[in-house]
């Protein structure tokens, strides 16, 4: 573990607040794409009208994407993880993406994960027809962090919901649109505060770090579907990760509309 935490404060800053997105998806994507920002929209923009070339601008970094697009393959996705597993070279530990055949528990995680360090878990409130918020929780250490961390969702959940039943107190008429809007939205945070709460079975993935011979033994236990061996990554920090559903088997696309994507941090452990 203090290997990977030296290894994360050197190459990263910390991941607090980095945005992952919504992890939905299709076949995998290598391909760097850059980065881009309200100025650098604006500069395009500016360069297009104008007729030139557009630049981009080098201090914003390249973002590395791993996992499935929305609308791809999810056995496509599979196979192509197995086979760059499969086909790993050497000894040197590499990060990974591992995700799981169903939602885990916090302390099912850890002999899943055995002999793999890990950096972050994946998890969402699995309600039917829902597209509940995806969150990714800093964890080092199994299960204390994913339980701390889901503490502290919890009770963000649980002001999230206040929020919401504060605007359908508010005085005046509200449209009936929004009312239903607070109402669901109330009811909804109120059902994920207390799944996390109660450290529900709602990991679906999780970032290691770990030797090819560690990886295939992660990738042999029944709990995983598919180990993604990403021998490229440099920086967690410019990394977005895409892991598939437990419910998502042919295509990926989104349960329904909604739930943004953001990190917690765990609690003191």
């Amino acid at each position: 573990m203090k290997r990977l935490q030296q290894l994360d404060q050197r190459l990263l800053p910390p991941v607090g607040n980095v945005l992952a997105r919504v992890f939905r998806g299709a076949q995998r994507l290598r391909a760097f794409t850059v980065v881009v920002g309200i100025v650098a929209v604006t500069a395009t923009l500016l360069a297009v009208h104008r007729g030139e070339r557009p630049r981009s601008d080098p201090s914003l970094g390249d973002v590395l994407r791993v996992g499935v697009a929305e609308g791809g393959s999810i056995p496509g996705y599979v196979q192509a993880g197995r086979d760059e597993l499969a086909a790993l070279p050497g000894d040197a530990p590499v990060y990974a993406l591992v995700s799981f055949t169903a939602y885990l528990a916090p302390e099912r995680l850890t002999p899943v994960l055995a002999d793999a360090a890990v950096s972050s878990v994946f998890a969402r409130v699995p309600l039917p027809g829902t597209q509940t918020e995806l969150v990714r929780l800093d964890a080092y250490k199994l299960p204390g962090d994913v339980v701390s961390a889901m503490d502290d969702t919890a009770r963000r959940k649980t002001q999230e919901a206040r929020h919401y039943r504060d605007l359908l107190a508010r005085p005046g008429d509200i449209p009936e649109e929004n009312r239903q809007l607070y109402l669901s939205g109330a009811i909804v945070a109120d059902q994920e505060a207390t799944a996390y709460r109660e450290h529900c079975s709602c990991v679906y993935a999780a970032v290691v770090y770990a030797p090819p011979a560690a990886l295939r033994a992660v990738a042999a236990r029944p709990e995983t579907r598919v180990v993604d061996p990403v021998a490229e990554l440099q920086r967690l920090d410019r990394t977005v990760f895409m892991p598939p559903l437990p419910e998502q088997t042919t295509v990926a696309e989104p349960v329904s509309e909604g739930a943004g994507t953001v990190v917690a941090s765990p609690g003191p452990s």
